[in-house]
């Protein structure tokens, strides 16, 4: 009898990966459990309410998730996981929303008595709530824009609602996807990259055309999307982290699908038009004059029949586009990440608004395929440069932060570093400039940050991807959405803190398949010793150690 889960009574599941059962357990748990960790024994996946939820709006039934544990599961199922598996299953479709006549009003059907008193009974909720006439008084009303704040708010007080309302068809625009790029290469939708299109697609059944993908940098995130503009044939909408980004994406859409170059538009600081394609900056949408002024940017969600818009790193969602996208759920939204950790923990809302995560694998599986490349990680550790000692021993906490990360020590620790590796391209990654221009300056590389002009990044990048330039210093613009294909070692000085986020996206950095010569990957992150940094770089760690990656710690002496 197959057993390769371990069902613990804090309603998490541990996957024994070594069990040759494994493969199809965790097939069968995907649905109704997110994955927490992936190292190398164990794989620990998480029941949630939302997750439950999310599943019960899939299709799938109490018994049918109880089935899936019992089958697999080690030991019995412990009795409170059980009942709470029934408890919140039982929740989802108490309350629904559904059309009306009017194309702006949706109705909000709670047919318990006792759940709209108390519906009525919390502010939050209720300021959202039109009362209708006693023959119908099982229901509220509800206005459109309020469709995904409404859901929202009625996670938070553990009644999820089953969404009846049609999505809306968006302008039909025909996106075919190359057999052979432009650039004359082959092209093809890998096997997980269809599938989670499919997955996110759902066949155009209720419930399906909205969530997020989960995939490593390196795994083709940006073929997700085009996939699933292929399968939907419609105006499509791309939300995305930066200039170059924008640039990404369409010369990826212009490489890999039949789509004219007439047929993309960039809406952005410099150019702002709209066509069947658009891809913007979230910068550029969240602009305005003053904290008090409108976003003037927004009208772009309502210049054109969007059939999907896709946002890409939408872990790094803005607040303001959180608002704007709860107002537009009739639309199909794709959300595409590395990883869904928020630092402000508002993963909730990403799920909420944009939608459930529709498919994640582990880091390592797609490592062990050659899909992304094998990396190992150190992290090496500087004794504090004498002269800053007594500096640091008298500071506050956040200055102490600061003089770790700048120790002078470093400097001569990266250019060795770079100096080992003499026939891979390098990429140094920072956070303080004044650090940033002095590495530059000693490894004789182009430095890029936030002041160096678009067209000079851009001039850059280019350089670094044909070779011509085999080291590059960067601060945190290059953390997201970089195409650096041909990278393979990546030397972090300093960071944000404990961003577990950052940590995953500057990794992301180096994963993406390399030439035979270029194997393997190799990650450095540079912490002085007995400081504050050691404790932020625990932290930091703590995602990607979770994904199955091994820290080696190493000790720099001149």
């Amino acid at each position: 009898m197959p057993q390769p889960l371990i069902v613990q009574s804090d309603n998490t599941i541990l996957l024994d990966v070594h069990d040759e059962h494994a493969p199809r357990a965790r097939t069968a748990i995907a649905p109704f459990a997110e994955l927490e960790k992936s190292p190398e024994h164990f794989h620990t996946y998480r029941v949630s309410p939302l997750s439950l939820w999310n599943a019960a709006a899939a299709g799938l039934t109490t018994e049918g998730i109880l089935d899936s544990l019992r089958r697999y599961s080690r030991f019995p199922l412990p009795g409170n996981v059980e009942s709470r598996i029934r408890d919140l299953i039982s929740r989802y479709g108490r309350i629904r929303l559904e059309p009306t006549e009017d194309e702006y009003t949706l109705r909000l059907v709670v047919p318990d008595e006792d759940i709209r008193e108390e519906l009525r009974s919390r502010a939050a909720v209720n300021k959202y709530l039109r009362e209708i006439p006693a023959e119908a008084g099982d229901s509220f009303l509800v206005s459109l824009v309020n469709r995904g704040t409404i859901k929202q708010e009625l996670i938070r007080v553990g009644y999820p609602v089953e969404d009846r309302a049609p999505l809306v068809p968006g302008e039909p625009v025909t996106i075919s996807l190359r057999e052979t790029s432009r650039s004359g290469k082959p092209f093809h939708v890998r096997d997980y990259q269809r599938e989670a299109a499919e997955t996110f697609h759902g066949e155009g059944r209720p419930g399906a055309g909205y969530g997020t993908v989960v995939l490593p940098c390196g795994a083709g995130k940006t073929v997700v999307g085009m996939a699933v503009m292929n399968l939907l044939g419609t105006s499509t909408l791309i939300l995305t982290t930066n200039i170059a980004a924008v640039h990404q994406w369409i010369d990826e859409l212009l490489d890999k699908t039949e789509l004219r170059e007439e047929d993309i538009k960039e809406y952005s600081g410099s150019r702002k038009e709209i066509g069947p394609v658009t891809v913007a900056t979230y910068q550029i949408l969240v602009w305005r004059r003053d904290k008090d002024a409108v976003f003037p940017h927004f009208d772009i969600f309502r210049r054109r029949r969007w059939g999907l818009i896709i946002y890409d790193e939408v872990h790094l969602l803005p607040a303001p586009i959180f608002r704007v996208t709860a107002e537009i759920q009739s639309v199909r939204r794709l959300g595409l990440t590395a990883t869904l950790v928020r630092e402000d923990d508002r993963q909730e809302d990403v799920f909420t608004l944009v939608g459930p995560k529709r498919y994640d694998v582990p880091w390592k599986e797609l490592e062990q395929k050659g899909w992304i490349a094998e990396a190992v990680c150190f992290e090496i550790r500087l004794d504090l440069a004498r002269e800053l000692r007594r500096e640091y021993a008298v500071a506050d906490r956040r200055a102490k932060f600061r003089i770790a990360a700048e120790n002078v020590r470093k400097i001569e620790a990266a250019a060795q570093i770079v100096a080992n590796h003499p026939e891979e391209p390098v990429i140094v990654i920072g956070q303080y400039l004044a650090q940033l221009d002095e590495l530059a300056h000693r490894l004789d590389a182009p430095l890029i940050t936030g002041r160096v002009p678009n067209a000079r990044r851009e001039e850059i990048y280019a350089g670094f991807r044909s070779g011509r330039i085999p080291v590059i210093v960067v601060s945190k613009v290059a953390n997201f959405a970089i195409d650096l294909p041909d990278a393979s070692v990546a030397v972090q000085v300093s960071g944000s803190f404990g961003s577990r986020q950052e940590e995953a996206q500057r990794l992301g950095r180096i994963l993406r398949p390399k030439p035979e010569r270029h194997r393997n990957s190799t990650f450095y992150s540079l912490v002085s010793n007995e400081t504050v940094e050691e404790t932020f770089a625990a932290n930091r760690q703590k995602f990607l150690t979770e994904q199955g990656y091994a820290y080696h710690i190493e000790h720099w002496h001149d």
